[in-house]
């Protein structure tokens, strides 16, 4: 599997230096700033709108699914990451780098696992802008493997961690709905919601 995770990198970074605007957008999408800042804007929004008092009771739910999924998601990765080190493929190969170098494992990629708990979660809570969200984040994915910085496998990994933290959050929000309604009533009163 590592075998064709690594020629699938090579392909797709093989892609890079070969067009200098695609490049230069690659550089502003694989940024930390882009797709982070415009998610972290875009989930102010959220908390913000709905057409009804539901909708927007939902959504503010899965704002808070969304932060803490986020932060178990790097708890994950973190954890992994003191048991297991993967280089990364600037390390390993001669690759045309868009990215600085980052020092830390390579797997499971910590910024789209933390990206894609944003977006699952958004999705989870509102499909059609969920919809968006996850677009971003697949952008981001293949971004980062275009620039060199990560492996195929990695940003699966990622994602998939993401994705079972989003679940379990979800489900433990169904437990206890109660509290981040109470916290939402609160902000409300505050009128910070």
């Amino acid at each position: 599997m590592e075998s064709a995770d690594e020629k699938l990198f090579l392909w797709i970074n093989g892609m890079a230096g070969e067009f200098s605007p695609v490049d230069t957008m690659i550089t502003w999408v694989v940024s930390d700033y882009l797709i982070p800042v415009g998610m972290a804007l875009a989930l102010i929004a959220f908390w913000y709108t709905g057409r009804d008092a539901e909708t927007r009771s939902r959504r503010q739910v899965g704002v808070f699914a969304a932060l803490t999924s986020m932060g178990l998601s790097n708890l994950v990765v973190f954890v992994i990451n003191m048991f297991y080190f993967r280089p990364r493929p600037f390390e390993d190969y001669d690759v045309t780098l868009l990215f600085y170098a980052p020092t830390d494992s390579s797997f499971p990629s910590n910024a789209i696992a933390a990206a894609s708990a944003i977006a699952i979660a958004v999705w989870w809570a509102d499909r059609r802008i969920g919809v968006a969200f996850l677009a971003a984040v697949a952008l981001y994915a293949f971004a980062r493997v275009f620039a060199g910085v990560h492996y195929p496998l990695d940003v699966a990994g990622g994602f998939a961690i993401a994705a079972v933290v989003t679940f379990v959050v979800f489900t433990l929000f169904r437990l206890v709905r109660p509290v981040p309604e109470l916290v939402i009533r609160v902000a409300r009163a505050l009128c910070l919601a």
